[in-house]
Parts: C-alpha cells; sequence; structure tokens
C-alpha cells in the first residue's frame, strides 16, 4: 500500500498534469495468478485481473497521497450502475477530484468491456454515477470495439464529462517451446508504442461525434506521440508504458519537447493544435 501512495507522489514530483490511480473496485480483488506481464518487441501484455485492495484500504492510501494542485483522479470498476454509483460516492467523500469509469478492461469477465460494448449499459452506468457525485465524470472506452464512436456518444448522452481512449488492446502470445499461452489468463491487453496509431485513430473518430473533451491514451512515448494525439482530437493525454521505457522524468522530458516542437513551428497555444487534423 506504501508502495503505490509512494508511486503516485513520485509521479506527482515529476511533473505530471494529473494523475489517475489503478482501477479500484468496492472490495478487494486478488487478480490473476503469474504471469501477469510479458515484454514483446514494441510493447508490453499483461492480465493483471484488475486485482487492487479494495475501497476501504484505499481510503487509507489517499491520505498518504500529496494532492498539492495536482488532480488525483480515481479509475473504478464495477459490475452494473450501482456498484459503479457506490463506489463513485465513496470516492467523491474521500475527495478525489475526479472518477474514471473503467468500461473497457479486456480480460476481466463480468466487468470492463463486457459492459462497455453495450451503449445502452454505458449510458445508465453514466447517467447514474453523474447522478450521484458533483465531480468530473470520464469514461473510458476500449479500442476493441467496432463501434466505439457510437459508444462514446452514448457515454456523453449519460452527461460524461469527458471521454479517455483508449484502454489496451485485446491481445495473447504464444510459447513456442511449451505450446501454451504464456500469460496464466491466457489473453491479456497489449500497451506501449506500437498500439499508438488505433489510439490515434479512435480519438480522431470520436472528436467527430462528440462535443465533450477526449482525453488520448496509448503508446505516448515523446512529445511528438503527444502531439499526434492533440491534433487528432484530444484535449489532454495520459501516459503509462512511457514510465517503463523513460523513466519517471518523461512527464517533464515530454512536456519540453511539445514546447520545443511549438518553437520550432511557431505555435504560441496549444488550443492551436488540438483537432488540427479535422480541418
Amino acid at each position: 500500500m506504501d508502495e503505490d501512495s509512494g508511486s503516485i507522489n513520485r509521479i506527482i514530483k515529476s511533473g505530471a498534469g494529473a494523475v489517475v490511480t489503478k482501477s479500484l473496485g468496492s472490495k478487494p480483488k486478488k487478480g490473476y495468478s503469474n504471469p501477469t506481464v510479458v515484454e514483446l518487441d514494441y510493447g508490453i501484455l499483461n492480465a493483471i485481473g484488475l486485482s487492487n485492495p479494495g475501497l476501504n484500504d484505499f481510503s487509507v492510501e489517499i491520505k498518504m497521497i500529496s494532492r498539492s494542485n495536482v488532480p488525483l483522479i480515481a479509475s473504478i470498476y464495477g459490475k452494473d450502475a450501482n456498484e459503479f454509483s457506490k463506489l463513485a460516492t465513496e470516492l467523491e467523500k474521500l475527495k478525489v477530484d475526479a472518477v474514471e469509469l473503467n468500461m473497457s478492461c479486456p480480460h476481466a469477465k463480468g466487468y470492463g468491456l463486457e459492459i462497455g460494448a453495450d451503449s445502452k449499459l454505458v449510458e445508465k452506468i453514466t447517467s447514474k454515477v453523474k447522478n450521484s457525485i458533483n465531480i468530473p465524470v470520464f469514461v473510458k472506452l476500449s479500442p476493441n470495439l467496432s463501434n466505439i464512436a457510437e459508444i462514446a456518444k452514448s457515454a456523453e448522452n449519460g452527461n460524461a464529462d469527458a471521454i479517455v481512449v483508449i484502454n489496451t488492446v485485446r491481445a495473447m502470445k504464444i510459447d513456442l517451446q511449451t505450446k501454451i499461452p504464456v500469460l496464466a489468463n491466457k489473453t491479456g491487453g497489449y500497451s506501449g508504442k506500437a498500439i499508438k496509431p488505433i489510439g490515434v485513430y479512435c480519438v480522431y473518430e470520436i472528436y467527430k461525434n462528440v462535443d465533450i473533451p477526449v482525453i488520448g491514451v496509448g503508446g505516448i512515448t515523446t512529445g511528438e506521440d503527444a502531439i499526434e494525439y492533440l491534433m487528432a482530437g484530444a484535449s489532454a493525454v495520459q501516459i503509462g508504458s512511457a514510465i517503463y521505457y523513460r523513466g519517471i522524468e518523461v512527464f517533464k522530458e515530454i512536456c519540453t519537447e511539445i514546447e520545443a516542437w511549438m518553437e520550432k513551428n511557431q505555435i504560441n497555444k496549444l488550443s492551436d493544435i488540438i483537432g488540427a487534423a479535422h480541418k
């Protein structure tokens, strides 16, 4: 527990504009057996199974996070609208700044993608949470959908404050010697540099179909990667796997790279880049 809050504190000090927690459930969840993570040539494949300490332990952890002026966004999951709503309500009491509804985990049975693929359910859950709390509500969607723009619109109809895309891409790795999948869960979610073009496409499509902000995620390791997402229509970006490849200073480094690119291209305001690919 200390290690998790410690990691968040280090990320805050390293220059992140906001932090998003690991997905949290109302009760502790053990997750899948090892192996749960494998590094591949162009990314990371994982099937952790939404393991988390549950709300009670997390409430203690929040008190150890140095909030300063950096927003803390709690990622949550649930099996239905009531579970999402109750968890969001408790987290608001703990003074988190926003909640991110994880409706997109590709390897958690009964949660995630099974919920996020149903447009009516996405709207219902989003609306229920919005009516229960006063802090912003973000909805995180999966790239493993043929109708992602339609699902995003459903979240908007449920009064979501922003759409977050993408979560990991469903994938697997087979060991040639044993002839069995490497992950204990067999399938998992693929993240890292290789999924960036998929993420950029999803942001681009959703931006055309909704009037709320889009937050881009997936394969961002450089300032130019972030700029590409912004041009596709993202108002902000999240960084995950890049910490593994570039270290915890990646947040400051990417900001510096964005500033250098803007100066080189004589762009004064970041807002002039957002959605530029649609003009």
